[in-house]
Parts: structure tokens; C-alpha cells; sequence
């Protein structure tokens, strides 16, 4: 095979792979340093594999296929789009998991299909779209974290408590209680040990600002029946 013949081959598929990896490398290096399960090498194999995939379906007349004689095949290119996408969908729901009140993973989930759909773009030839929906991806993930410091927003906690069961304090008076201390608290739920002996509460607080849990575990550690407590700031 000839250095030409080579380079004939080879040439069509310098964008796909090279936009693709830039993709996946540039929306992965955030979701890396937000330390979320999904980061680097997941985004970047993620637009890679969506890119290749695209490619190949857009050149179906060069598969190598043996048909038998009056057989015909019609290509389609959008049912691999369809296929990568909602394959994606598995792998985006293994980010995403309730913890207490909170649903953690949204953000990387969506930014895995965001850069499938850049690796379908840049496999497909629209490289002008894509590199545009690649800039833009990076403004919603990392430029709209800097208007959290300047726009007003309600920040929410994650709150724990353990008491006896004869103790005074309920979960009417663990919501008054964190509320007398300048937060929010919404959404008690309460659970009772398999003997019956203790209560554990957990509330969900609000503020606006953001929520100091230091002071929350301040107002928890001065109410003489909390035996125990736990605080945990919830990250978008």
C-alpha cells in the first residue's frame, strides 16, 4: 500500500479525531477538577467513541459487506446518532444517585451526553457546530460557576440528628429549632431504631448565602438532648 493511498484514508479522519479529543480533553479537565466521578478520560473516550461511530456510519458504501445477488441495503445514518444516544443514557444514569435529600450527579450526567453529541457532530463533518457547541459547553460548566459568587442563590445542607427516644425533642422542634438559628429547615423526616430506643431525624436547611454549617453544628451541639448530629453541605 502506497504513502498516498495511506494518506487518502487517513486524511478524512485527522478532524473527526482531533475534534473529538479536544472536545472530550476541554469538558473533562472541569468535571476532573470538580473531582466528579465521570472526568477526564471518561468525557474524552465518550466524544471519541460517538465520533468514530458517526464516521464510520456516514461511509457505510466502504463497509465491506458481501450481499447475495438481487439484496439491496439502505443506509441510514441518523439510527447510529439514535443508538449512541440512548446507549449514553445508561452510563449517564451510573453518575447519578440520591444521597439524603439530594440528587448528586445531574451536571456530569448531562455533560456526558453534551460531549457524545460534540463526538456525532465532529464524526459526522459539522465541525463548525461542534467547535461552537464545544465553547459553549465550557461557558455553562465553568463560566456560570462564576456568576454563583456575584447572583443571589439559596444555598441548602444536609442535616443528621440522633436522640433518645424519650428525649423532648421532636421533629417539630428540631425544624424550630433550626429556624430560631436563621436557617430554613424544611422536610423532617424522622426514623426509629429496630428497638425503639432512638430517633433519627434529618431536615433539610436553607439559607440564602451561603450555609455556614459550623453554625448549624453549633445550634445542634447546644440542644442538650441531640446526642448525635451530622451536617453536610450539599454541592451543585
Amino acid at each position: 500500500m502506497s504513502f498516498s493511498t495511506l494518506q487518502e484514508q487517513f486524511a478524512p479522519l485527522l478532524w473527526p479525531v482531533l475534534g473529538s479529543l479536544v472536545a472530550g480533553i476541554l469538558i473533562g479537565l472541569e468535571r476532573e477538577y470538580k473531582g466528579r466521578p465521570a472526568g477526564l478520560r471518561t468525557h474524552t473516550m465518550v466524544c471519541l467513541a460517538s465520533s468514530l461511530l458517526m464516521f464510520a456510519a456516514t461511509r457505510q458504501a466502504e463497509w465491506d459487506i458481501h450481499l447475495v445477488p438481487g439484496e439491496s441495503i439502505v443506509t441510514d445514518p441518523t439510527r447510529m446518532a439514535h443508538g449512541v444516544l440512548t446507549g449514553i443514557g445508561f452510563l449517564c444514569a451510573g453518575v447519578i444517585f440520591r444521597e439524603g435529600f439530594s440528587i448528586r450527579g445531574l451536571t456530569t450526567a448531562t455533560s456526558l451526553w453534551m460531549t457524545a453529541s460534540l463526538g456525532l457532530l465532529f464524526g459526522v463533518g459539522m465541525h463548525a457546530p461542534a467547535v461552537l457547541g464545544t465553547a459553549a459547553a465550557l461557558v455553562v460548566l465553568a463560566g456560570f460557576r462564576l456568576a454563583y459568587a456575584v447572583l443571589p442563590r439559596r444555598e441548602t445542607a444536609e442535616v443528621e440528628v440522633r436522640v433518645d427516644r424519650d428525649a423532648a425533642l421532636d421533629a417539630h422542634g428540631l425544624k424550630a429549632l433550626l429556624d430560631a438559628a436563621g436557617f430554613d429547615a424544611a422536610a423532617v423526616r424522622q426514623r426509629c431504631d429496630r428497638e425503639g430506643r432512638t430517633f433519627e431525624l434529618r431536615v433539610q436547611v436553607r439559607r440564602r448565602g451561603r450555609v455556614d454549617t459550623d453554625a448549624v453544628g453549633r445550634a445542634l451541639h447546644a440542644a442538650p438532648e441531640v446526642r448525635a448530629y451530622d451536617v453536610q453541605a450539599r454541592e451543585d
